[in-house]
């Protein structure tokens, strides 16, 4: 079977995939052991190990190829689809010889307006990114600083924002909060920089740092960062701001109030003291990126009271009355509804079935992000506005029909609820059913419970930690959905 020795007459569907990552895992757990024990030696001889196993290749071809991502080729042209394919591209996942193509420059519209560029790899980069990085997450992990939530296996944007309740809904917590926010992260990290403080094997590392982009049918040579778009760029970017939280806790009392939140390249450092932050913390955080080929945006970083509130990631978190709330950001609710509204306007001779299955899992998803918040009032608001737009859109389709024929046609009633946006449709048993619109305050608001800041996926004393979480979050999420 596939996963101990030979791929040569097995196929996809045949994979034991339990066993491959139990083979995987095994080898991380001890790159981790060796990394707390200081040993790096036996660490780089299991990284070794690790990125040559078949298990480790099988793992990194069904990540790339199952990633929502894995319909957009590299400047090859060349996706992984079929299961022999995914066979053949096992084979190819070699050190020996390897050198990775050019990435493919395109260019994803950013919340400001701007343009974000983004360096798509090949199918074949994007694998061996895969095996390295299964080999570096160890050592990574293991090397993090405790509140950084970023890229992290385990951790999650919902982890950050309960991090910064826990530091500021005290009567007593720091008032002042710096917002960080690093210009062009990724593409300006030092190449230098990241060779020399990366544990993982450097001459691929250099490969990467070095393929350069094709834009526009030209090529142009990578000097600084790691471009957004590959496997393994985004854990580049923890590992340069990895120590940020140390440093700032060596630096300070106790009485200040420093702690930093950080999620990916974005991070809060909060204290009792503006002046402070603005004539210690800040100069401290400068010194500390530019080591790192990085700068602050003098632009987007900002001191903040915490009556006046800031954004991360979305939220705005703020005191009102010394009491705490969290709640979605305006701007995270504006650009939301914009998307809804654009979505709507664009579909103006779709089905009511098929404009339901396209609305739902987006209206589904952002609810969820924010189920943890003061969400509610927002939930309730986000169905009102989409209700006003689909009604314009129903009335821009008949013109001359009365309301009360559009309610008859468009909406229903169940119990106490009115105007529900739905239509008949058919299950897999030709069983006539409705399909309603996905309403946010359906949502229940399910107050999240932070992980522990030092645990660590592939630290075998936390290994029941994981397993009582992760069955608690299956629960909610069975009852979310039932």
């Amino acid at each position: 079977m596939i996963g101990a020795s030979s791929t040569n007459s097995e196929t996809w569907e045949s994979i034991n995939w339990t066993n491959v990552e139990k083979s995987v895992n095994r080898l991380q757990m001890r790159i981790a052991k060796a990394t707390r024990e200081g040993r790096y030696g036996k660490v780089k001889a299991l990284q070794w190990t690790l990125t040559h196993s078949l298990s480790a290749k099988l793992l990194a071809v069904k990540r790339v190829t199952s990633s929502s991502g894995s319909k957009t080729p590299g400047i090859d042209n060349v996706i992984w689809k079929s299961s022999p394919q995914k066979i053949k591209a096992i084979k190819t996942l070699s050190r020996r010889g390897y050198n990775p193509q050019p990435l493919r420059r395109v260019y994803i519209p950013k919340k400001n307006g701007k343009l974000r560029p983004l360096g798509i790899p090949t199918m074949r980069d994007r694998a061996m990114q895969a095996i390295y990085l299964l080999a570096l997450e160890p050592v990574a992990e293991t090397q993090a600083d405790p509140n950084s939530y970023g890229f992290r296996p385990k951790r999650s944007c919902a982890d950050a924002i309960e991090q910064c309740f826990k530091v500021l809904c005290r009567k007593r917590s720091a008032t002042w909060i710096l917002e960080g926010d690093i210009k062009s992260c990724f593409d300006r990290i030092d190449h230098n920089w990241l060779k020399t403080n990366t544990i993982m094997d450097k001459t691929v590392l250099e490969k990467w740092l070095s393929s350069g982009h094709i834009e526009k049918g030209s090529f142009y040579e990578t000097k600084e960062g790691a471009p957004q778009g590959g496997v393994i760029s985004p854990r580049l970017v923890t590992i340069t701001l990895n120590g940020l939280e140390k440093l700032v806790k060596t630096n300070f009392e106790v009485s200040d109030s420093v702690k930093v939140v950080i999620y990916a390249d974005d991070f809060v450092i909060t204290s009792r003291s503006r002046e402070l932050l603005e004539n210690k913390v800040k100069p401290l955080v400068t010194s500390f990126l530019k080591e790192r080929g990085l700068e602050l945006s003098q632009e987007k970083t900002r001191i903040t009271h915490i009556d006046d509130g800031f954004d991360f990631l979305g939220f705005n978190v703020r005191k009102y009355n010394g009491t705490l709330l969290i709640k979605p950001a305006k701007e995270s609710i504006k650009l939301f509804l914009g998307s809804i509204r654009e979505i709507i306007k664009s579909k103006p001779t779709a089905t009511t079935e098929g404009l339901i299955y396209f609305l739902n899992p987006k209206i589904r998803g952002w609810a969820n992000y924010f189920r943890h918040v003061v969400a509610k009032k927002s939930f309730a608001n986000i169905d009102y506005e989409i209700f006003c737009t689909l009604t314009k859109w129903i009335k821009r389709r008949h013109p001359t029909k009365s309301i009360s024929w559009r309610k008859e046609k468009y909406f229903r009633s169940q119990n106490m609820r009115d105007w529900i946006f739905s239509t008949k449709v058919r299950d897999k048993n030709n069983n006539t059913k409705y399909l309603d619109l996905f309403e946010a305050s359906s949502v229940k608001i399910i107050r999240h419970v932070k992980i522990r800041a030092d645990a660590n996926p592939f630290d075998p004393n936390y290994a029941e930690y994981f397993r009582k979480r992760s069955s608690t979050h299956s629960k909610q999420r069975m009852a979310k959905t039932g």
